[in-house]
């Protein structure tokens, strides 16, 4: 044990944690193929998450502190099954996802064998490099600390953002008057995306809940800093505002509106904002 996380421990268990995800993540593509479409793996990214957290707090039961078992399962289940059921609900009824479509397009030989590594596989282990802060979290054994209840405060920051995003933009895309314009109301004033930057806190948030102490921050600084990339650089803002950009109105949007952290929009030279 080092610094209060107990690594032989988690090293020992990590067989259940892969295992946990494999399982959501070829489950899910066995459903993609009886569906015909691959969009479905968006939702297993929440759910494969949350059963990171579940899965690490079984097996962690007699080696971690419980009250920081019980936070990281919490925040981590809340998380992430709220996220898969905004996704599964936004996506029900519709065909494949361009992105997917785009990139299967282009596969070589099997495109199902081909989504199966490119997509699935790919996912799946990206899910278990970002949640090593729910892993190490499991298995600490010192309670829950100032860092850890800042943590909890930006956690609910990110919550706050994602959820009131989320449901700020679907009842803007529900009505017919607005199918084809620029969604720059509410929290979409502040910041082009605070799905994203709600993303962002949430895990932030958690390498804070999982922090002990240097070793540990250290270990798990991949968690956030790589959640932070596919958001900024990676399959999140980049590609949605290249999706974006020709549609009416969204220049005009992106130059009062904040990339990413909320910020009041910018006045333009009308003096409007």
């Amino acid at each position: 044990m080092t610094g209060g996380t107990d690594w032989s421990a988690l090293g020992g268990d990590v067989w259940a944690t892969v295992a946990s995800v494999a399982a959501v993540m070829l489950l899910t593509f066995a459903v993609a193929l009886r569906m015909g479409v691959h969009r479905i793996v968006d939702v297993a990214w929440g759910l494969a998450f949350a059963t990171v957290a579940l899965t690490t707090c079984g097996f962690s039961a007699g080696e971690g502190d419980p009250a920081r078992r019980a936070l990281v399962t919490a925040l981590t289940t809340v998380w992430g099954l709220r996220l898969a059921g905004h996704i599964a609900g936004r996506g029900r009824g519709k065909g494949e996802d361009p992105r997917y479509a785009r990139m299967l397009d282009k596969a070589p030989g099997s495109r199902n064998a081909y989504a199966l590594r490119k997509v699935y596989l790919l996912q799946g282990a990206l899910v278990l490099v970002v949640s090593l802060p729910v892993q190490a979290g499991q298995y600490a054994r010192t309670p829950p600390g100032p860092a850890a209840w800042a943590g909890c405060a930006v956690w609910l920051v990110g919550m706050f953002f994602e959820s009131v995003g989320d449901a700020q933009l679907a009842r803007f895309t529900a009505r017919p008057e607005n199918r084809g314009t620029v969604m720059d109301r509410g929290l979409w004033s502040w910041t082009r995306h605070p799905n994203y930057f709600g993303d962002f806190c949430v895990w932030w948030g958690l390498y804070l809940v999982a922090v002990t102490d240097g070793t540990t921050a250290l270990a798990v600084l991949v968690s956030p800093l790589l959640m932070s990339a596919l958001l900024t650089v990676g399959s999140g803002k980049r590609l949605l505002e290249q999706h974006m950009a020709d549609r009416p109105g969204y220049t005009a949007y992106a130059a009062r509106t904040s990339g990413f952290f909320p910020r009041p929009p910018r006045r333009t030279a009308d003096g409007r904002s």
